[in-house]
């Protein structure tokens, strides 16, 4: 298993292949005789040097070399996850693990594959000590709750598909969660004790109308710190 660099695969068929070693970097475009590039886009709308992928250890960093168009570059495991690359963005660290490069072209997208190596997490098993860690949780959650399944039923529209902009309500939650038989004032009591207790979420601003803000503030934490995600909805169905 490789540990270090990236792996840029074009959508040809066959595709083309680049492995990137740490610090080794590949450019994508339009390209041109005098100005070749290592992954291919023939499209007129897109530069002759649009962009280039960086290798570093266990991810990889993009720049957008064009003057005017955003790419987008999409998690294809992560239930529509995706980042923008803004034009003339120089250096953009990416998170995902396997990627897919979008550029817009003048009938339809051109895109290429990046593959990098599993990424590395800190044990914290224990203290350096040996002892055990007594640091409080910041967020206590119980994945066997009801108010769990509860959070997830909300967060679920975005879990599947990023750029959702769905949060379910009560009635529509009690019906994903009918096998618990809830009723709507124990799934709002449930939605409140999430945001009193386990999320301490701030009160509703001018904006927001108040029978929304506890839903809206709920999913938008939880999904900003991972205190949901893709693998948790298998328990929507059990």
């Amino acid at each position: 298993m490789r540990v270090a660099g990236v792996i840029v695969q074009s959508s040809d068929d066959p595709p083309i292949v680049r492995e990137l070693a740490p610090g080794q970097a590949a450019t994508f475009g339009r390209g041109s005789p005098g100005r070749p590039v290592d992954i291919a886009l023939p499209d007129a709308a897109i530069s002759r040097v649009a962009g280039q992928i960086l290798a570093v250890e266990d991810h990889w960093l993009v720049s957008n070399l064009s003057a005017r168009s955003t790419y987008v570059i999409e998690n294809p495991e992560g239930g529509g996850e995706f980042i923008k690359v803004a034009p003339r963005r120089l250096e953009m660290p990416v998170p995902f693990e396997f990627s897919r490069v979008v550029v817009p072209g003048a009938d339809r997208s051109a895109a290429f594959f990046v593959f990098a190596p599993q990424h590395t997490y800190a044990d914290i098993a224990a203290t350096p000590d040996g002892s055990a860690d007594a640091t409080r949780t910041s967020f206590p959650l119980d994945e066997t709750a009801k108010y769990f399944l509860i959070l997830l039923a909300l967060c679920e529209p975005r879990l599947r598909n990023a750029s959702s902009p769905v949060i379910p309500t009560a009635p529509e939650i009690v019906e994903r969660l009918a096998a618990l038989g809830l009723t709507r004032a124990a799934v709002n009591f449930h939605i409140d004790y999430l945001a009193r207790e386990k999320l301490r979420v701030k009160s509703p601003t001018a904006e927001t109308p108040k029978a929304d803000w506890q839903r809206n503030a709920i999913v938008s934490l939880a999904l900003q710190f991972n205190l949901v995600r893709e693998e948790h909805l298998t328990l929507l169905d059990t």
